[in-house]
């Protein structure tokens, strides 16, 4: 029985270092297929840019969550949160066993800043209710944030039995650390890095983080491992560190 899974969140920059001035699409595959992670949460993922497509010579023809899954993650899926004249960008989820059911929920807070919740269902072999997958990428003011969390608090009360497996991972933006302690106890959350190490992860900027921005929330697991995957190679890579945990399905 597959009971333990490891998972991956990461803001990949929409594929380029800072600035736009490098792209970095293959580093960033190169990354996280050494991490051999079942499930990879993933933010501001540009899945067409027409100035960029033809700008880096490498940029792929079927998109960047395609490109990322490859051989190795048979399922997928990308939500648009962000249009524009050029392309859009938004969140992804790639994963090594069916998706069955996804749906993405508009939780913008404000007309300049267009983000969302990407919500999967996903079959795990033997296991008798299926996996709830939320990837998120919040807004960069407190009291944008609170309202977001807020929806997705209301949207798991409504949508996710209590007794599924939940994992809620991405970037929070919440450096104050105020607004994700009481998202997790209100929804009796255990993030990974904070039941390890009492603090969620360092993971800003990445090659010397200094803020918590990311997170890993889970319920119905027990968390064996974690790890912040970061330094001075991710000037290459992303402005954001990729966090991993090994979790374990309670029994």
């Amino acid at each position: 029985m597959h009971n333990t899974l490891r998972i991956a969140t990461f803001n990949i920059h929409k594929g380029v270092t800072h600035f736009s001035a490098r792209f970095a699409l293959h580093q960033q595959r190169e990354l996280l297929r050494k991490l051999h992670t079942d499930i990879v949460f993933l933010q501001e993922v540009r899945d067409a840019h027409h100035a960029h497509s033809k700008r880096f010579s490498a940029w792929p023809n079927s998109g960047q969550v395609e490109f990322l899954a490859d051989t190795v993650w048979s399922d997928f899926v990308y939500a648009k949160n962000s249009v524009y004249p050029a392309g859009h960008h938004g969140n992804a989820l790639l994963s090594k066993f069916p998706i069955i059911k996804t749906t993405n929920i508009d939780i913008s807070a404000h007309a300049t800043e267009e983000r969302g919740m990407l919500h999967a269902e996903i079959d795990i072999p033997n296991w008798s209710k299926p996996l709830h997958a939320i990837c998120v990428h919040l807004g960069l003011f407190a009291h944008w944030r609170r309202q977001q969390l807020s929806t997705i608090t209301d949207y798991i009360q409504q949508h996710i039995p209590s007794d599924a497996p939940l994992i809620i991972a991405g970037d929070f933006n919440d450096w104050g650390l105020r607004s994700g302690k009481a998202f997790a106890e209100h929804l009796h959350l255990r993030e990974v890095f904070e039941h390890h190490a009492g603090k969620p992860a360092r993971s800003f900027p990445s090659w010397l983080p200094l803020l918590r921005l990311d997170r890993i929330y889970t319920r119905g697991f027990h968390v064996k491992h974690v790890e912040v995957n970061s330094g001075a190679h991710f000037l290459k890579v992303s402005d954001h560190a990729i966090l991993s945990a090994t979790i374990t399905k309670d029994s």
